[in-house]
């Protein structure tokens, strides 16, 4: 465990070295103002409720978190400093936990900087504090399954923009898998019951549903095995790099 959370320290101080960590910030809380402010029209909604705010989250992660975790094993590989990180006295599996940790920490802190919305809302209303909450733990644990993804694609390729490209697409399909229409389409060429299970592991259906205030644990149990499996996927990966 020691080990871990050095690991995971020496990795989220590596991201607030970087410029790049500060453009990601930046971007991010204006994406999410712009998208509330200005497509949602936030002001013209008349409602004391981030409902409109955390719509965006599904969409906006598609690109920001595949840019936070592209690099997380591919540079590794690109640079030849994998090779040194096989050398310690770690796991696999501990290595590859302390990067998403560390990446999955780092989107929380951006995360946690949209709090300004929460004044603002409960300056114009008195918004449902319990739903505010859902629904800020829905979006992180989305977007740990988001970067849990990104990481087993990171770990498949040397190249940065392959591997963000692969995570923007398998995400995009499972953001799209609860869509009625998606849905519609795939009742045309598969079963109903066919149809229901894919909707199952749709990040948009379950996170609704927690940012409705309704934390159920199939919801996070969902995105729970979302994380914990594409951890395994990367650690086997990368056993086989390394064995190779």
């Amino acid at each position: 465990m020691n080990q871990i959370i050095t690991l995971v320290k020496r990795e989220l101080r590596s991201y607030f070295y970087s410029p790049v960590a500060y453009v990601f910030i930046i971007i991010f809380l204006l994406s999410t103002v712009g998208t509330t402010f200005f497509l949602g029209n936030f002001f013209n909604s008349n409602q004391a409720s981030l409902e409109i705010f955390f719509l965006f989250h599904p969409w906006l992660y598609l690109i920001l978190i595949p840019a936070v975790g592209m690099g997380l094993w591919a540079e590794e590989r690109n640079t030849g400093t994998i090779e040194l990180l096989f050398t310690l006295p770690i796991s696999m599996m501990q290595a590859v936990i302390s990067k998403f940790l560390a990446g999955w920490i780092f989107i929380g802190i951006a995360l946690a900087m949209t709090f300004p919305m929460i004044l603002t809302i409960n300056y114009l209303g008195s918004p449902d504090q319990g739903v505010i909450f859902a629904s800020y733990l829905g979006s992180f644990l989305m977007a740990g399954s988001y970067l849990a993804i990104t990481c087993v694609t990171s770990s498949l390729t040397r190249n940065q923009v392959i591997s963000f490209i692969l995570s923007v697409i398998i995400c995009f399909c499972m953001v799209l898998t609860g869509w009625g229409v998606f849905t519609d389409i795939l009742n045309k060429l598969f079963p109903v019951w066919l149809t229901e299970i894919i909707a199952t592991f749709s990040f948009s259906t379950h996170f609704n549903s927690i940012s409705r205030g309704i934390i159920d644990s199939r919801n996070i149990v969902f995105f729970l095995s979302i994380i914990g499996g594409g951890l395994i996927i990367n650690a086997l990966i990368l056993e086989t790099k390394k064995a190779s």
